[in-house]
């Protein structure tokens, strides 16, 4: 069994092994998954140690990752030190400053808009071997939330004419998104809590190793359509149609919108399911105040297209 104090212990020993003796360390926050963060500061200097001894295999794509976007121009955290084989990474110290933190009704426009320029940038970045968001995993990510959400936290077991217009509906908004511009990089979890702002005002991103190459829409949704925090609908069709035009895509208004509500949909149905697991599997309860607004979500764009009303029935 692993310990608080074993861990302490190892952490301490490869700290000093790099010549930190003089330090202060204290929890910093976790995450959903397993990976927990310290606050270490030395020299009058803050940093970040990322403890993955629980899942040292995501170190690899976290670096990874991370050199692709700091080639693309966005801010990541640097590297200062790293050991593979132990789980730990520290890391340039952004803050504590979420976007969540700062966003209220006056601050909105010119926070998401200075986000959304940052989408332009990861989009930039190198994809070549980047795991593709192909049909087969968006049917999967969607197929949590029959399993978690429906199943597990509700109780609820489809019969046969309900899972097969639930699968309808599931491999139609797969080829809706499909259908939209691919090739790009999508951070996958890109919303104001893995927003930072610095000092100097300036945004920072993280948790971003679990990216992949897909749609043009992905990062935007989650963004705009954060699990966390609503906009008022008209503030997002402005914002939503302000990325459009930063991309310099020759869509029409109505196409836009739909991009992204399919795009929401897919992501939604999926974070539905997560929410659900996270409480159920690994015990952590704090996700579950988050989805009405998901659900809600959810149920905004089923409603709008008649391909998607089944879901929406099923949902209520």
């Amino acid at each position: 069994m692993w310990f608080w104090g074993d861990c302490m212990q190892e952490i301490s020993a490869w700290l000093e092994g790099l010549g930190w003796s003089e330090y202060s360390l204290k929890a910093a926050s976790s995450d959903a998954s397993f990976r927990s963060y310290y606050r270490v500061a030395k020299d009058n200097k803050s940093f970040i140690l990322m403890d993955s001894s629980l899942q040292k295999e995501s170190l690899v794509p976290f670096l990874d990752v991370q050199k692709r976007l700091f080639g693309a121009g966005v801010r990541v955290p640097k590297v200062i030190e790293q050991n593979l084989e132990l789980g730990y990474l520290i890391l340039e110290d952004f803050g504590s400053t979420h976007l969540l933190d700062l966003l209220n009704f006056e601050s909105e426009e010119e926070y998401y808009k200075k986000a959304i320029d940052e989408i332009i940038s990861m989009q930039k970045a190198n994809v070549d071997g980047v795991a593709l968001y192909d049909k087969e995993f968006l049917l999967f990510e969607m197929g949590l939330m029959e399993e978690w959400y429906l199943q597990k936290h509700l109780n609820i077991f489809l019969d046969k004419e309900q899972k097969s217009k639930l699968d309808a509906v599931l491999r139609y908004i797969a080829d809706q998104v499909l259908a939209q511009p691919q090739g790009l990089f999508v951070h996958r979890d890109y919303h104001s809590r893995n927003i930072m702002i610095k000092d100097d005002g300036s945004l920072g991103v993280i948790d971003f190793q679990d990216a992949r190459n897909g749609a043009i829409t992905y990062d935007l949704v989650s963004l705009l359509k954060d699990c966390y925090y609503e906009l008022d609908e008209s503030k997002r069709k402005d914002l939503i149609l302000y990325f459009r035009d930063q991309k310099a895509t020759e869509i029409n208004d109505e196409t836009m919108i739909r991009w992204v509500d399919m795009m929401g949909i897919q992501r939604h149905i999926k974070v539905l399911g997560i929410f659900a697991r996270l409480y159920h599997r690994d015990g952590k309860n704090g996700y579950l105040k988050d989805i009405p607004l998901t659900l809600k979500y959810v149920l905004d764009a089923a409603t709008k297209y008649p391909q998607t009303k089944d879901l929406c029935s099923i949902l209520k």
